[in-house]
C-alpha cells in the first residue's frame, strides 16, 4: 500500500519537471497521484509554453485518459476532428483505436496549465499514428512503478511468431 505524503496537493508547490524535445516539446509538469497516495488513478499537472505540446498524437489501449484545462489556450487534435478549448474545458481520451488519438496544442500566447487525469493499468499499448510506432508497457509484479518491460517499435517490423526461436531440441531446425 501506497502511503501518502499528504492528502492535499497545492499546485502552486508543485516541482516541475522541465522536458523539451526538437521544436514542438516542452513542458514543465508534475506527477501528483502518488504524492496523494492513488493506486488506480493516476493524476498530474502540466505547463505547456505557446506553440508547443506536452506529447505526440497517441491513443492508449488500456488507459483512459482526461484534460481538465486550469488557464490559456489549445487545441485538442482527436482523431480527424480539432477543437479549441480553454480555461474550464474537460477532455476525454478513451481507450480505443487510432479513431481515438489525442495531442494537446498550445496554440495562445501565454502557458497552457491543465491537470491530467487517467485510470492506471499495469499493462498498455500505446499507438502513435502519425508515426506508426507503438509502445508497449507492463509494471505488473514491480514495485515503486518502475517499468519492468518496455518497448517502443513499428507496426511495420510485424515478425513471425516462430521468429529466431528454436527448436525443443535446441538443433535451430523447426
Amino acid at each position: 500500500m501506497v502511503k501518502a505524503e499528504k492528502p492535499v496537493v497545492r499546485l502552486s508547490d508543485l516541482e516541475l519537471k522541465q522536458t523539451a524535445k526538437g521544436r514542438d516539446y516542452a513542458s514543465a509538469s508534475a506527477r501528483i497521484g502518488s504524492a496523494l497516495g492513488l493506486t488506480r488513478l493516476g493524476a498530474g499537472y502540466a505547463e505547456v509554453p505557446p506553440g508547443k505540446t506536452f506529447c505526440p498524437f497517441h491513443v492508449h489501449h488500456e488507459i483512459d485518459e482526461m484534460f481538465v484545462v486550469l488557464a490559456g489556450e489549445g487545441e485538442y487534435r482527436f482523431g480527424d476532428q480539432r477543437f479549441k478549448v480553454a480555461a474550464g474545458d474537460v477532455l476525454g481520451a478513451p481507450v480505443g483505436g487510432q479513431e481515438l488519438a489525442h495531442q494537446l496544442w498550445n496554440i495562445g500566447t501565454e502557458p497552457l496549465k491543465y491537470l491530467m487525469i487517467s485510470s492506471k493499468s499495469d499493462v498498455d499499448i500505446c499507438e502513435y499514428p502519425d508515426t506508426g510506432k507503438f509502445a508497449a508497457s507492463s509494471t505488473r509484479g514491480v514495485r515503486g512503478g518502475q517499468r519492468q518491460f518496455n518497448h517502443i517499435g513499428r507496426s511495420e517490423q510485424n515478425l513471425d511468431y516462430f521468429d529466431g526461436d528454436v527448436s525443443a531440441k535446441g538443433t535451430g531446425e523447426l
